[in-house]
């Protein structure tokens, strides 16, 4: 299974509801695939929404990282250090999500 099949069936168990399955699927294809940003993007909003805070914050940095001039990067990123109490950092991307957007 090539990399867009593992995050497409990690996308199907998140959707039955099995995030935290989804989470450890995409875990996997990450630690073969480190440049992959999409399944970082979505390893970032699951953890969110299983309240795992620190874990999206450390996914969403990943992603600026991989995607340093996509300006949703940074608003993601700034989304989830909001959700996670990191206040500055999450104003601070926010800045620089809407300097990219001019």
């Amino acid at each position: 299974m090539d990399r867009d099949e593992a995050y497409a069936a990690a996308e199907e168990l998140k959707n039955a509801g099995k995030v935290e399955e989804a989470v450890a699927a995409l875990d996997a294809v990450v630690a073969k695939n480190p440049d992959f940003a999409l399944a970082y993007s979505a390893l970032a909003a699951w953890c969110t929404r299983l309240e795992r805070h620190e874990k999206a914050v450390e996914y969403a940095r990943r992603v600026c990282e991989l995607e340093p001039n996509e300006p949703f990067s940074y608003t993601a990123l700034s989304v989830a250090c909001m959700r996670a109490g990191k206040i500055a950092e999450a104003e601070e991307a926010l800045a620089r999500s809407r300097m990219m957007n001019g």
